[in-house]
């Protein structure tokens, strides 16, 4: 033999594979051969240090951390209650800016302002012809 001491056994004890380029189990600091270097494949004890998993709230997509001995849905739960964000029983006005148009009643997602008065208006007032603009003397052109 040339090079005696290059390569390891596998720790496996149904394997014991002579393996030139063995990997070494993050958990139980082992040498294994390709087959059995996951925790599954070679039954580690100490799997559960590596095997923790951070849930993550359904609604505001941040991660909960969850303490060793407590259950997940019960920490997510009281998330929901008392930290997050975002609750889907309030929902957002889309519709905020209200036509500032006497007897108009219409609402906008964006606000339109007339460059005269600066007044807020719905689509159908934004021209200053359109809502009697008394701001800025005569208006520029008719709308149509």
């Amino acid at each position: 033999m040339e090079f005696p001491d290059l390569g390891k056994h596998c720790s496996e004890k149904t394997c014991k594979q002579l393996d030139f380029l063995p990997l070494k189990c993050d958990a139980c600091k082992q040498d294994f051969c390709k087959a059995h270097f996951t925790c599954a494949a070679h039954k580690c004890p100490f799997a559960f240090t590596k095997d923790v998993q951070v849930p993550v709230c359904p609604l505001c997509n941040k991660p909960v951390p969850v303490k060793k001995g407590e259950i997940p849905d019960v920490v997510v739960g009281e998330h929901i209650d008392r930290d997050c964000n975002c609750h889907p029983g309030k929902k957002e006005k889309i519709f905020t800016f209200r036509c500032s148009k006497e007897g108009c009643r219409k609402k906008e997602m964006m606000r339109v302002s007339c460059d005269q008065c600066h007044g807020s208006f719905c689509i159908q007032h934004r021209h200053p012809l359109d809502h009697s603009c008394k701001h800025g003397g005569r208006p520029i052109g008719t709308a149509g």
